[in-house]
């Protein structure tokens, strides 16, 4: 009897299989489909773009004509996302080999990662900036809630959207920021190239793997449920308002700086309202869906940031350099109450970073260059190409380690200097992967593309 019970249940997994099979297929005929039309469609608009028509009526026909092709690109990758979704709820086929494959993968993706050392030791703290990452809180707003602030890797098409935030109050309030912050950020960076947004392995990446759902796009949804259009026009339009305003007041208050300085704190509001003025051109309003879109938005959003600090560094340097002893003591006092405030958070930063950041960053590199060989099966010059792209992210990725602090400085001014050589070694490492990704992309075809453009849902179960 329990034998036929379980020949049965069987039959059962086996039809729901064949189910699930044909709809793979299908999504995956339409995606590749898809693919080709959004291909076409961006080559029209890249050629609207590149038109110089002559007349006032020429120029308003042009405008009219990019806007509708927009808003039918816009409309296709939607759909191609939410095909992209449904693939992801679908998960691989469920094989024992794959199963097997998959439960391997994950070990090693547990592992070689910077922010291995912070998933290894779980604190309340962490815990706490897990329910911040999982969120995607703004610091202020996890500050309300006395969790530290994290790294958000995406919100609605916007990645990094609190960077413009992050880069100054982290500067002003170290304390406040979630220990393996940048460890996380290298991670995440790395991932998005091949995962995507809502990329399995950078679940991975956290405290505790285990507390996130296991389907990809479960933990981007409920990641993106609360970003709403508002959210999004001020992380575009207004950068420094809102959750990501500068604390001017607050600094005055606590400084109370003399005549001179405070017209050295107004240059500073000045060098901070342009700041954000650049940064502002940084935001997408639409998804990137390719690998190699994906990595120019992260590309264009870490220019934008690092243009930020160099624009306000001169600023900060004069304002705070003008400060008495006692003043930088309170400037440096100032912040959210998370906690108890201490130098432990900065030292665990700097001991499990100077720690790891030599060690072989395995799954960051070969883990998804595996997968990829998987699931696009490349072949003759396609291999080479991903030969390159696999060399290239070697490179990226020790450039990254290059810029792993030996320690946390203890001014804003040391902090914003050492922020400055994240954002160049990020922008280092995008930029040694981009050709290679490139290459590799254009040799690929229709449905190999939609293949890779797909990568978290293959890999995701």
């Amino acid at each position: 009897m329990e034998e036929r019970a379980q020949q049965r249940q069987q039959q059962i997994q086996q039809r729901q299989q064949i189910t699930q099979q044909r709809q793979r297929d299908a999504l995956t005929r339409q995606s590749t489909e898809r693919q080709s039309r959004l291909d076409r469609m961006q080559q029209r608009v890249q050629q609207l773009q590149s038109q110089k028509p002559e007349g006032l009526r020429a120029q308003r026909a042009q405008e009219r004509a990019l806007q509708t092709q927009n808003r039918l690109l816009q409309r296709e990758q939607s759909m191609q996302q939410r095909d992209q979704a449904r693939l992801q709820r679908l998960g691989p086929e469920p094989t024992t080999v794959g199963r097997a494959a998959t439960a391997a993968a994950v070990q090693a993706a547990e592992r070689g990662r910077f922010a291995e050392r912070f998933r290894e030791h779980a604190t309340p703290q962490s815990q706490a900036a897990l329910i911040t990452r999982q969120s995607g809180w703004a610091p202020r707003q996890a500050w309300r809630h006395r969790h530290p602030a994290v790294f958000v890797a995406w919100l609605g098409p916007v990645f990094w959207p609190y960077a413009y935030s992050d880069i100054f109050d982290y500067t002003f309030w170290s304390y406040a920021y979630d220990p393996g912050y940048w460890a996380y950020a290298y991670d995440d960076f790395v991932d998005t190239v091949f995962w995507g947004g809502a990329g399995a392995y950078s679940a991975y990446a956290s405290i505790n793997p285990s507390d996130y759902p296991q389907a990809g796009a479960s933990y981007r949804a409920r990641r993106g449920a609360s970003v709403s259009p508002q959210t999004l026009r001020q992380l575009c339009d207004a950068p420094d308002k809102g959750v990501t305003a500068w604390p001017f007041a607050s600094i005055a208050q606590a400084v109370r700086p003399t005549p001179e300085q405070r017209t050295l704190l107004d240059d500073l509001k000045a060098a901070a309202a342009q700041a954000a003025d650049a940064f502002k051109q940084s935001c997408n309003d639409s998804y990137a869906l390719t690998p190699p879109g994906r990595l120019r938005a992260m590309t264009n959003r870490v220019s934008a940031t690092l243009e930020a600090v160099k624009i306000v560094r001169p600023a900060l340097e004069k304002f705070y350099g003008s400060l008495s002893d006692e003043q930088q003591a309170r400037f440096n006092a100032l912040g959210p109450n998370v906690g108890e405030r201490s130098q432990q958070p900065q030292q665990q930063e700097a001991n499990a970073q100077s720690e790891s950041c030599g060690d072989p960053k395995s799954s960051l590199t070969r883990l998804p260059i595996e997968r990829i060989e998987a699931v696009v099966h490349p072949a003759g010059k396609q291999k080479e190409a991903l030969d390159r792209l696999s060399d290239a992210t070697n490179q990226a990725v020790k450039a990254l380690q290059a810029a792993c602090p030996d320690d946390v400085p203890l001014t804003p001014v040391g902090r914003l200097e050492a922020m400055q050589k994240r954002l160049e070694a990020m922008l280092k490492a995008a930029n040694r992967v981009q050709p290679a990704l490139d290459e590799f992309y254009a040799t690929l075809s229709s449905e190999q593309k939609a293949r890779f453009n797909t990568l978290p849902q293959t890999a995701s179960q």
